[in-house]
């Protein structure tokens, strides 16, 4: 563990300060979206905190991406901005630097690898930006990218690792901390590490006792790793790719390294959890990654009951199939959508008989698939399969119970 000496030695070494932070403020602000930090009672008494949350997913590109691109931007010599800049990105950093390129008339190359999504690469390229497909993984479009860069003159704009970068990303903070002063907790999720470098830059300095908490994705404990010197494994399709970084950065681990008291980890559930949770009740779509605050507070309850929490919605741009298969998965662990595998002989008016049960208990059926033929059961058997929607998780255990006492052998099909 660093003691206080350490800590203060390192916060002196780092480049950047409340300061940048500030001027990138002022640089940025007339460009990107305030966006509100607003109070949910709701969440406050589902967690036991005090919650507010920062609508990072209400910028135009859906995305807090936008401040440390725009600020990188606005710093290029005008050389620099003639001869355009590029980017190793599939996700909101390449949508980010590409609006804000096009805006003030800087081209922007993107290298993004071969299978990335049509719809990524179709958004980018209508923000204006030149779209190279190089390479199956991030890392080969990082290094072709790295090459053009040297071959055709270009400025390279590092999603998380550089300070001017890191300086836009803490303008959130600044933002935050006036509109709701009394906010002594930050949550943050962390991917590369750009955004709570800059968060706790600013934050540290205007109030050094806030408690400052990054969140990573399970399946990507990159900083995590480094943190608490460990080597669990970092790799798997989690749905919050934003923040699904196998490397951390050299600078940002400085940065965590100094200013940050804790990091955890969300699975996915949770994460899937949260998304739904602020659909529902905030009635915001976010993304996995923007959701990872709300899932460690769900996940690590104890560390925030009490306090007064601030968490970062830092990104909306979910694909809707995605998000359907999230809220449909969530309404079937709640129990209020269930599928009912039911054992029954091949007779006339049996299918009668269990579709009047489903009526005297007032619950919906949604969809009925029978099957007579690929099942181990008698030749006069069948397996009926009933999705259906209820009220709660109690109705449907109500409704589970009449079938049985009716005599039939009913067992739910179990959600994720």
């Amino acid at each position: 563990m660093l003691n206080s000496q350490n800590i203060a030695a390192l916060r002196q070494q780092l480049p950047v300060t409340l300061d940048d932070v500030v001027d990138a403020h002022a640089r940025i602000a007339p460009s990107i979206v305030r966006t509100p930090t607003l109070h949910s009672k709701t969440l406050s008494q589902l967690t036991g905190a005090e919650v507010w949350l920062k609508f990072e997913n209400l910028q135009f590109t859906a995305a807090y991406k936008e401040r440390g691109a725009l600020n990188r931007l606005l710093i290029l010599t005008e050389e620099q901005k003639a001869r355009g800049v590029i980017a190793a990105s599939a996700g909101n950093h390449a949508q980010g630097l590409a609006y804000h390129g096009a805006r003030l008339g800087v081209p922007v190359t993107i290298v993004m690898p071969v299978p990335t999504p049509t719809v990524k690469v179709m958004q980018t390229e209508g923000h204006g930006a030149t779209v190279v497909l190089h390479g199956e993984k991030f890392e080969d479009a990082y290094g072709h990218a790295r090459a053009l860069e040297q071959q055709q003159g270009l400025t390279f704009v590092h999603p998380f690792d550089e300070p001017d970068i890191i300086a836009g990303q803490g303008t959130v903070a600044l933002e935050m901390l006036e509109d709701a002063p009394d906010i002594d907790t930050l949550v943050v999720p962390v991917g590369g590490g750009g955004l709570i470098s800059g968060i706790s830059t600013a934050a540290r300095a205007l109030r050094p006792e806030m408690l400052i908490v990054g969140v990573q994705a399970a399946l990507y404990p990159s900083m995590y790793d480094h943190i608490k010197g460990v080597n669990l494994p970092c790799d798997g399709d989690t749905l919050a790719e934003g923040i699904a970084v196998k490397e951390p950065g050299a600078l940002t681990r400085r940065f965590v390294e100094a200013n940050v008291d804790d990091i955890v980890l969300v699975d996915e559930r949770a994460l899937e959890q949260a998304v739904s949770l602020l659909l529902q009740i905030e009635k915001t779509v976010v993304e996995g990654a923007g959701a990872a605050g709300l899932a460690a507070m769900l996940s690590h309850r104890q560390m925030f009951v009490g306090r007064k929490v601030g968490l970062i919605l830092c990104g909306g741009n979910i694909d809707t199939r995605l998000l359907a298969n999230v809220l449909l998965r969530d309404l079937a662990r709640s129990g209020r959508l269930a599928r009912l595998r039911i054992r029954l002989q091949d007779r006339p008016g049996t299918l009668f008989h269990v579709s009047r049960i489903f009526h005297e208990q007032s619950v919906n059926i949604l969809e009925l698939s029978h099957q007579r033929i690929f099942t181990s059961l008698p030749a006069k058997g069948l397996t009926l399969d009933v999705e259906c929607e209820t009220r709660d998780a109690g109705h449907l255990e109500r409704l589970v119970l009449a079938l049985r006492e009716a005599g039939f052998d009913v067992a739910p099909v179990e959600a994720a």
